[in-house]
């Protein structure tokens, strides 16, 4: 099977394109440098030249805070995107795996989100998501959307990497205790795509449709915070004695974060036999990839 990841210098795009070097699938990651997503010419050309069997969609304008000045670009890249690929793919016959996030969500409850549940996103980052998902829906049949969150890993932005420049530089951290969701490394959600890639190849057809899949178990930014220092200590020596719980008052950003972006995977886990992984064990093996 051949599989063309756009996004492949994203962090799950980053960690696809190692699993095909690691043997299985052929794996051709393609970055915004080779291919521009809000360019339709640009995604035909890349199919014509591949001839890929799956396309997996993990390139996006993810600068949170950023996309609220900067609309434009953030709809470009996170629905216009999608919408190129998604007609690309109907014209040559090719399923689709498009990545998505829990921003879609409003993030005011107190249970775990069903793919069923009502999305309300309220920044411009999570409206240009849900916009994304909707034209994938509407153009192409053959279409599987994996909304995750929190992701982490050894490349790239990403929290991790932020608590660990932090606690260098600072006597202390102060982190949001207010707001819980659901870590998730990258590794985990590639290895679940070359899952479903395999099956395809098997079966030559999947479940098509919305699933969730995100680490456990549920913690906040701040309880986060604490285990990655707690375990970075472990291999090398910070500066930052504690970290300190504080409001989303306290840190006022351009873009609201959801309050409660926990999302249920029980139907992912019906549907493909997957549970939900350990976060918690994935972050022991990136930090010793950030600190050897």
């Amino acid at each position: 099977m051949r599989i063309l990841v756009t996004g492949a210098d994203g962090q799950v795009g980053s960690e696809l394109v190692c699993r095909g070097q690691d043997g299985g699938a052929a794996v051709v990651g393609m970055t915004r440098n080779d291919l521009d997503i809000t360019d339709f010419e640009s995604v035909t050309h890349a199919f014509a030249s591949h001839s890929p069997d799956l396309v997996v969609n993990t390139a996006a304008y993810t600068a949170v805070d950023r996309a609220e000045r900067d609309h434009d670009r953030a709809f470009a890249v996170n629905r216009d995107g999608p919408a190129h690929i998604a007609r690309a793919c109907v014209e040559r016959q090719i399923p689709l795996l498009h990545l998505s996030t829990d921003y879609v969500f409003e993030g005011s409850g107190s249970t775990p989100l069903r793919e069923d549940a009502e999305p309300n996103p309220r920044t411009t980052y999570g409206k240009s998501k849900l916009a994304g998902e909707q034209v994938v829906r509407e153009l192409q049949e053959q279409h599987l959307i994996l909304r995750t969150s929190w992701v982490f890993s050894a490349t790239g932005s990403n929290f991790v990497r932020t608590v660990l420049r932090l606690a260098r530089e600072r006597d202390e951290l102060h982190i949001v205790g207010d707001q819980t969701g659901c870590p998730t490394w990258a590794g985990h959600i590639a290895d679940l795509i070359m899952k479903l890639a395999v099956l395809l190849d098997r079966q030559g057809n999947l479940p098509w449709g919305t699933f969730h899949y995100c680490g456990a178990p549920a913690t906040t930014w701040h309880g986060f915070a604490e285990e990655i220092l707690k375990r970075a200590r472990t291999l090398g020596t910070f500066k930052a004695g504690q970290v300190v719980a504080i409001t989303s008052g306290d840190h006022p950003t351009p873009a609201p974060r959801p309050a409660y972006g926990v999302m249920s995977c029980d139907k992912i886990k019906r549907t493909f036999g997957v549970e939900e992984p350990s976060w918690r064990d994935a972050l022991d093996g990136v930090l010793k990839d950030l600190l050897s």
